[in-house]
């Protein structure tokens, strides 16, 4: 029985008796003195108040493929394992793991693990999210190199890939078991429980029965949702929140200006001007880290010949000081990168270090015979990326320290990627975030040759080609030993780095705010999905 359940109980306990007890004042007192007791419990209960700059879609878990989706399915649903804040690999509803063969991985569940329904979580409902997933328009290419999933016994599933995979861990945090009963049938109008609508009024975007530590208690969309600690949640060692409320709030100081007042407990993101305010408040912290998003700029070889010679494109990287963009644009809320992926992906190489070196960009452009420079255009969005457009004024300004005039850009995302997606410019800005928390989904999409069959650089606008960098990468995504894919990686990151194939810029630091007496160090990490669960507040 619920707190609240028990309050009422009590309540109506009292009044219903009220004649009778007051005949008997003694019993009168203990029902009383229960009551207090009770409702003194209850406003012991641990709240907390979360104002995000956007509230998830849907409650259904594959509808989209989005930071918002993924922190409301830690909330309330559970995946098989979860990255640590190292980019490890920890159990959650899977309770151990290991590589069968090449193709084949084999994961052992929790017993005893309850849905919010009652029903208790088995290998049936696994298997049936997995299929769901290979399904769903957003999950799809994730689950593509999987041929199925197999249940062995009530407690244990394989997952069978095409071929030889090394990446199951990291799918395998996206696997949120659902309730399998609880999403099977039609509902009074006919339609399918389980079915994923992209952007409909779904039984699943409305409905929910997960195994995680909240069960959804309200939702108003745009306005909050409002969660309750699930009585029968199978962790009971961490996390002493009873009940949560996320509520949106788009603009950045308005968030702030909440958190400052008291009005909330906790706000993500914090932006850069921002900081400053949040670190000299009073009873209020601020905790910031690495993230792993990249921000680059593309060289576009197919529409500027000087961008072909890789003296040329070596000396834009020179000339580009992205340290000095950290400190100034970013106001130090960045981590300069002179590679794809950040530190704790494999192939990440500390070697690969940023490069600003304006006398020796200059000699570069005098080597390809361009030491008069030459005028090339550049386009940038101005509210997809933290300071994009600010960024990409500074590069440009950067730029013009080696006579290389630049003719800019700036559009809103709306109006920028249509832009892109024709490689408008000679130089574009490009975000990135990494699917798999994995240096080669960058190349895949980033770096390798351009291919429409198979989607292969499908946002490369710098039309970059190199035969052993596609060779490399597809032999790292069949590689299962992870030493021996760490140094095939590295040597991608190392080609690309020596040929400049691009201009690595930042990777986006994260920041949140909260109440001292609200412990987020812990919990917040790199993917930003705090995991809510986990939390504790100082009472």
């Amino acid at each position: 029985m619920s707190m609240k359940t028990k309050i009422a109980v009590a309540v109506a306990a009292v009044a219903a008796g009220g004649i009778y007890f007051a005949m008997q004042p003694k019993e009168e007192n203990v029902v009383e003195q229960e009551t207090a007791k009770i409702e003194q419990s209850a406003s012991q209960e641990v709240t907390l108040k979360v104002a995000y700059d956007a509230d998830p879609v849907s409650l259904d878990p594959h509808e989209q493929l989005s930071g918002g989706t993924l922190q409301m399915s830690h909330m309330v649903f559970d995946p098989l394992v979860r990255y640590t804040q190292g980019l490890d690999f920890e159990s959650r509803l899977a309770e151990s793991w290991d590589r069968v063969d090449e193709t084949t991985f084999r994961f052992v569940l929790r017993k005893g693990v309850k849905f919010h329904s009652g029903n208790e979580l088995t290998a049936d409902d696994v298997v049936w999210t997995f299929n769901r997933l290979k399904s769903s328009p957003d999950f799809k290419a994730i689950f593509d190199p999987y041929e199925k999933m197999v249940k062995v016994d009530d407690y244990t599933v394989e997952l069978v890939s095409k071929g030889a995979y090394p990446l199951v861990l990291q799918t395998a945090t996206y696997i949120f078991p659902m309730d399998s009963k609880f999403y099977t049938g039609n509902t009074a109008d006919g339609k399918d429980k389980g079915e994923v609508v992209k952007h409909g009024n779904s039984f699943a975007s409305t409905n929910v029965s997960g195994t995680g530590p909240f069960v959804v208690k309200s939702r108003e969309q745009g306005v909050k949702v409002e969660f309750e600690r699930f009585d029968d949640y199978w962790d009971k060692e961490t996390g002493n929140v009873d009940k949560l409320t996320l509520v949106p709030i788009k603009e950045d100081a308005t968030r702030v200006a909440a958190l400052l007042a008291g009005d909330v407990d906790m706000i993500a993101p914090v932006a850069p001007n921002d900081h400053k305010r949040v670190e000299s408040a009073s009873n209020i912290d601020l905790v910031t880290l690495s993230g792993t998003r990249i921000i680059t700029f593309q060289m576009n070889q197919n529409s500027h010949e000087a961008l072909k010679d890789v003296r040329v494109r070596q000396a834009i990287v020179h000339a580009i000081n992205n340290e000095g963009i950290v400190e100034k644009v970013m106001k130090g809320f960045a981590t300069a990168a002179g590679q794809q992926g950040p530190s704790g992906y494999a192939g990440y190489d500390e070697a690969l270090s940023p490069r600003f070196d304006l006398e020796k960009a200059k000699q570069l452009m005098k080597e390809a015979g361009y030491e008069n420079g030459f005028t090339l255009s550049m386009m940038a969005p101005n509210n997809r990326y933290v300071n994009d457009a600010k960024v990409a004024q500074a590069a440009a300004a950067m730029l013009s320290k080696i006579d290389i005039k630049v003719d800019l850009k700036t559009l809103p995302k709306a109006q920028y990627w249509p832009e892109f997606d024709v490689c408008a410019a000679d130089m574009m800005m490009i975000g990135w975030h990494s699917d798999t928390e994995d240096s080669a989904n960058f190349s895949e999409f980033l770096t390798m040759t351009r291919n429409e069959e198979t989607g292969k650089g499908q946002y490369n606008c710098g039309h970059y080609s190199n035969p052993e960098v596609d060779r490399l990468v597809a032999a790292s995504n069949v590689e299962t030993d992870p030493t021996k894919r760490s140094e095939l990686l590295k040597k991608v990151e190392t080609t690309l780095y020596n040929d400049a194939a691009f201009v690595p810029l930042h990777w986006q630091n994260l920041a949140w705010g909260a109440a001292s007496n609200v412990d987020i160090k812990p919990i917040v990490n790199a993917m930003n999905y705090p995991y809510f669960g986990d939390l504790v507040v100082n009472k």
